[in-house]
């Protein structure tokens, strides 16, 4: 089941994608990482679903990721018992903490957390961003916003608050039930909603213990303020379009896109875009050009994965759009463009003796254009940084670690492969030559180059490059 692409497909699994035979259809599509989704279905849907990965992972003999994405905090306001009501510019609309039925001039705001940020001129945002309200007077208990812009409001839509700091923790009491249930189920990644601080991911981090590697959401402009502080903290990070583009104007969203993938290749941190890539695809065979064109940009900019959402969860069409990815991504890797581009773009390495031999790896595979780079790693930090170099040729990366296997589902042009552990180099040379034949990364006569640490089995202790014939 070797991938032909180096860029990863995340997809959601969801309504539409529950069966043993849906998931098996969506992996054999291309799919190299799944999403379970914690905003939505119960513990035993996501064991259900988690049953039948680990049973394909088995069958197919390929690691497969599993990515639990908890909920976060839901800021929301009350009900409306006369139904929706319709907002106009101009008028004044009054938000409470007090329980009362909603109507054109009030709405219940159970959130203290809210009214405790707010200052004369806050923006607030309902229902995605359609709705614009702008407090004019506040306390601890209310806001007298006028409406900026108008819309129709039912019940629990959602509230956001653009550039202001909620004194909230990104894991809520149901979070909390999420992460021990994805823990003890075995999840790879856990993904964090609604952070807002680093001090967020570190709590995070101390709860996961190491059972998960950690990978952070952003999607809010308070986090953007400490960007680079948070990233350095997660393992991974995703671009999640949906949230950002509500509080920060749209035409900020492709920038700070960029901006979030060149930040975490220069950490080596694998990173994924993610949010309506091929939205049309939800409910028709094909997507737009401009989406297609999307998904492009973010393999063209060197993202490690691209996510979809609805479109595998709860589409019409979920395998079809698990293969038009795979063929965007493998259409836009084989242009000349990107291979001048993308993979011409190095970050300087750490003045470590890994990452000096990381980066002769990928400086001797293509000068002799060897079939692959071998990365033998415990921890699986030597093959990250392998993928951070981005080499014209594919990261085989062997590993006695299934977990490890697992996380690096997700890193760009990794294959990873669980074996045994070796206490011999030699044994580790013969095994590795023996894979990249058997899994068609190389032939008979030629090159592969095989990066590990001796003594084996050391985390971090990369210390030998090797170039070895294909017998």
């Amino acid at each position: 089941m070797r991938r032909y692409r180096s860029t990863r497909i995340v997809a959601t699994l969801g309504p539409a994608s529950k069966t043993e035979a849906q998931i098996r259809a969506l992996f054999e599509a291309g799919a190299d990482v799944f999403r379970f989704n914690f905003s939505h279905g119960t513990h035993a849907d996501h064991q259900n679903s988690h049953d039948i990965v680990r049973k394909l992972e088995e069958e197919t003999g390929r690691p497969i990721s599993i990515l639990a994405d908890l909920q976060g905090p839901k800021l929301r306001v009350g009900t409306f018992p006369g139904g929706p009501v319709l907002l106009k510019p101009g008028a004044t609309f009054r938000l409470e903490l007090r329980d009362a039925p909603g109507d054109e001039t009030r709405a219940t705001l159970p959130h203290p957390e809210i009214f405790a940020a707010l200052t004369s001129g806050t923006d607030l945002l309902l229902d995605d961003g359609k709705i614009r309200l702008r407090v004019m007077e506040c306390g601890p208990d209310f806001a007298e916003t006028g409406v900026v812009t108008g819309g129709q409001l039912s019940d629990r839509k959602g509230v956001n608050v653009p550039n202001a700091v909620l004194p909230l923790s990104a894991l809520t009491k149901k979070d909390r039930a999420d992460l021990d249930f994805a823990l003890d189920m075995g999840a790879d990644w856990i993904a964090l909603s609604f952070v807002q601080r680093p001090e967020d991911v570190a709590e995070a981090r101390k709860l996961i213990s190491g059972r998960a590697a950690v990978h952070v959401k952003l999607e809010n402009p308070a986090e953007i303020e400490h960007l680079e502080e948070i990233v350095e903290l997660a393992d991974a990070a995703m671009v999640a379009r949906g949230d950002l583009g509500v509080e920060l104007p749209p035409e900020r969203v492709p920038p700070l896109q960029k901006k979030i993938i060149r930040l975490c290749r220069r950490l080596g941190k694998p990173v994924v875009v993610a949010t309506q890539m091929l939205d049309s695809m939800v409910h028709a065979p094909a997507p737009t050009r401009a989406e297609a064109s999307d998904v492009a940009t973010a393999v063209y900019d060197s993202a490690d994965a691209v996510m979809l959402s609805a479109e595998s969860a709860a589409g019409d069409y979920p395998v079809e759009a698990v293969q038009m990815m795979d063929r965007i991504i493998r259409n836009v890797e084989s242009d000349e463009h990107y291979l001048a581009t993308a993979l011409a773009e190095h970050s300087e390495p750490e003045k470590t003796v890994s990452d000096a031999i990381t980066r002769s790896a990928r400086e001797v595979a293509e000068t002799i254009s060897a079939g692959c780079i071998i990365t033998y790693t415990t921890s699986g930090s030597t093959t990250i940084r392998a993928s951070r170099e981005r080499p014209s040729v594919p990261i085989l990366c062997i590993t006695s670690s299934l977990k490890t296997a697992r996380r690096l589902a997700i890193a760009w042009g990794v294959h990873a492969v669980h074996m045994p552990d070796q206490q011999r180099f030699s044994a580790v040379v013969q095994r590795a030559t023996e894979i990249a034949r058997a899994e068609q990364f190389a032939g008979p006569g030629d090159k592969v180059v095989i990066t590990a640490g001796v003594p084996m089995g050391t985390p971090g202790s990369t210390n030998v490059l090797r170039v070895e014939r294909i017998p």
